[in-house]
Parts: structure tokens; sequence; C-alpha cells
């Protein structure tokens, strides 16, 4: 009799330890990793509060962002630069001569040329993509040719030559369509499913992204995570190790277990 109730006793240390194991590898996922989960979540997020806004609000946050980010990287790679002398240059190279102070001025003159250049096409390429429905050549070149004028414009002011504006405007949309067409050839299209979201961040985080797969075949969506019994991810086809993993992840994550209804 006192052999029959240890083994009861010993299983029940055993699910105990597994449960205990689970949550351990939970607490010591690497923080890098951690990172990069929620820094994700909140991009997601972000784009999609983003993409409820109307066109003028979303293209105006798009190119206070992109300007931002363009300064700082101008202003960086100005304080690497040293001023170019102005004395003594002949009137009629006073445009390239500009031109060429433009590019390896000071912090601030990087910052601004760099805010314009960004700033400029980002929201450009947004109106074009909620109009258009969609990123192709021509919303690049159109940010291009916008994004090219612009920087024309801080560079050189209103004294400027139009003709100056218009080559360098053309030179940005063709460098910008040639480069388009470059990504198209070498990039991969995404495939990432917006029904599996959540249960793909999940299993990063759990070290577990292996089984993404076995969701996608199971057609265990997001709105089915808070219904997740052992069962169903057996029928996955997951292992048990991996099934109390997601199972305890799943009754922690307060934002998961409070859709349940």
């Amino acid at each position: 009799m006192v052999v029959g109730g240890g083994g009861g006793g010993d299983q029940k240390r055993s699910g105990g330890e597994m449960m205990a194991m689970a949550s351990l590898f939970n607490d010591q996922q690497n923080p890098i990793q951690q990172f990069q989960v929620k820094f994700k979540e909140v991009e997601t997020n972000f784009k999609t509060w983003l993409s409820k806004q109307s066109i003028p609000v979303e293209a105006a946050v798009v190119s206070t962002m992109s300007g931002v980010q363009g300064a700082f990287i101008g202003g960086l790679m100005g304080t690497l630069s040293p001023e170019m002398p102005q004395a003594g240059v002949d009137p009629q190279a006073i445009a390239s001569l500009k031109q060429a102070q433009a590019l390896v001025g000071g912090p601030w003159v990087q910052a601004r040329n760099f805010a314009a250049i960004t700033g400029v096409n980002a929201g450009i390429a947004s109106v074009m993509k909620r109009i258009r429905g969609k990123e192709d050549i021509e919303s690049a070149v159109v940010a291009a040719l916008g994004s090219g004028f612009a920087y024309s414009l801080v560079s050189q002011g209103l004294q400027g030559q139009p003709m100056n504006a218009i080559t360098t405007a053309a030179g940005f949309a063709v460098f910008q369509g040639v480069f388009f067409k470059l990504g198209e050839r070498f990039s991969k299209p995404s495939t990432e499913d917006p029904f599996y979201t959540r249960g793909r961040t999940m299993l990063v985080k759990l070290g577990l992204e292996k089984y993404e797969k076995n969701f996608k075949k199971g057609l265990l969506t997001d709105p089915t995570l808070p219904l997740l019994t052992d069962s169903a991810l057996k029928d996955a086809n997951i292992p048990p190790g991996p099934r109390l993993m997601i199972l305890d992840h799943i009754q922690r994550d307060p934002e998961i277990k409070g859709k349940r209804k």
C-alpha cells in the first residue's frame, strides 16, 4: 500500500517539477529577445492605431517621426564633417558650392537636410499608400521627387536656380526607382499572418517559435488563445513539455487570460 501511494506522489511531484521548470524557463528568457518581442508588440499596436487615423494625421505623424530620425542621423554625420570654406567662390558656381556645403556642412546643416529628405519622403509615401492602397515604384518615385525638391529648397533657399531643383528632384527619383527595383528583386515578401500575431509573439518569447506551423495547421488563431487546453495543443502535435509552457504562459499573461469570457 505504501508503494502505491508513493507512485501517486511521484506523479504529482513530476508534474509540479515540470511546471516549475516551465516557470523558471520563462523567467530566464534572453533580455534582448524579450526587448525585441516587446518592441514588436508596441510597433504593431502603433501601426494599427495609425492606420485608423485620417490621411492628414497619418502624414503629419509619419513625417514628424521620420524627420526627427533624419535630423538625428544628419546631425551625427555632421559632427564628422568639417565646415567648407566659402570665401573666393566664383558667382557662376554658387549653386554647386551650396550643394557641396549641404553635403559636408556642420551638424545643423546636415540635420536640416536629412530631416527635410526623410520627413517629406515618408509623408508623401504614406499618403500615396493610403490613396492607392499599395506600395509600388510609382509611389516611391513621387515621394523621391518631393524629397529631392525639399532637399534642393533647404540647401539652396528660394534664391536657388529652378533648374537645379528640377534636376535634383529628378536625380532622387531615378535613384529611388533603381533601389526600389533592386529591393523587389532581392527581398522576400512578408509571410506574416495577422491572425497569428499574438500567438507568434508568445511562441518567440518562450523560445518555441518552431511550433508556429503547428498553430497554423491546427487553426489556433489569436482569438483561440484564451481557450487553449492541453488536448487542443496535443491535437496540434505539440509535445508535452512545450504544451505545459504554453498553458502556463497563458495563465500568467493577463492580456490573454482576460479575453476569456
